[in-house]
């Protein structure tokens, strides 16, 4: 009868030592294999929501407002300043002369946000009241603009890329508005077809301020605004042209003449 019997081995620590050392030279190579392929931890990803969409396509963020504004003066900052004139809480006032939007916020006070207003021959003043608000609005040029510039597109749909910015505030019936803009470098001059722009940041923070139906009074470049507390040195001579009356829309100073 053939027997068979158990043959025990025992290593030594030497051995045991040895291979847990190749063990560990084989499992770096393919660590780094591994990461080179990807399977490694996932990393947070921009979904379609947290893009947003331009003329030109998508884009992976929306433009840094924060960054436009610190680029103003400082005279063109949004800041809190005395108000002495006789305008309920809530009126806008347009001070075309000096680049300055006014939001009344009551008891002498008010928000200052500087602006881009009409250029020379579209200047216009008057009351209007806030008719609709659109956040990130479609742009279509209206066809007295088209006449005058013909290269300009059809419509632009809402986005970064849009001349209206990231808001609007209808004027009444008419095609002035206030709104964003795509070119920051635009505020404190005269340099639009009769709208009223803000920087994105400012314009957000004005649409959520004003409400549907407010107060809009526009002063005409030959009668300046002087708050107290405002920039008395931000004077500028008296405009000859007033209002033409023209319907006019605003767009970026670097697409127009």
């Amino acid at each position: 009868m053939t027997k068979f019997s158990v043959v025990r081995r025992s290593f030594s620590p030497r051995v045991v030592t040895a291979c847990a050392f190749a063990t560990a030279l084989l499992t770096v190579p393919f660590a780094a294999q591994a990461q080179t392929l990807g399977y490694v931890p996932m990393q947070p990803q921009a979904y379609p929501q947290d893009q947003t969409y331009s003329s030109q396509g998508y884009s992976s963020e929306a433009p840094r407002a924060a960054d436009e504004d610190a680029a103003l003066p400082d005279r063109l900052r949004r800041q809190i300043v005395s108000f002495d004139r006789n305008e309920p809480a809530g009126t806008i006032v347009i001070d075309t002369a000096n680049t300055y939007l006014y939001y009344v916020l009551g008891n002498g006070r008010a928000m200052r946000y500087g602006v881009g207003v009409g250029r020379e021959g579209f200047t216009w003043s008057g009351v209007q009241s806030i008719s609709r608000k659109a956040e990130w609005p479609d742009w279509h040029p209206p066809a007295e603009m088209i006449a005058r510039q013909p290269y300009l597109p059809r419509f632009v749909a809402g986005g970064p890329g849009n001349p209206l910015g990231a808001r609007a505030m209808y004027l009444g019936t008419s095609e002035y508005r206030i709104h964003g803009t795509n070119d920051p470098t635009t505020i404190g001059k005269f340099v639009s077809s009769g709208c009223i722009r803000l920087t994105n940041e400012d314009v957000s923070d004005l649409f959520s301020r004003v409400n549907v139906g407010a107060r809009v009074v526009v002063l005409p470049k030959n009668a300046p605004l002087m708050a107290r507390g405002g920039d008395p040195l931000r004077k500028r001579p008296a405009a000859t042209t007033l209002p033409s009356g023209r319907q006019a829309l605003n767009i970026s100073a670097s697409s127009v003449d």
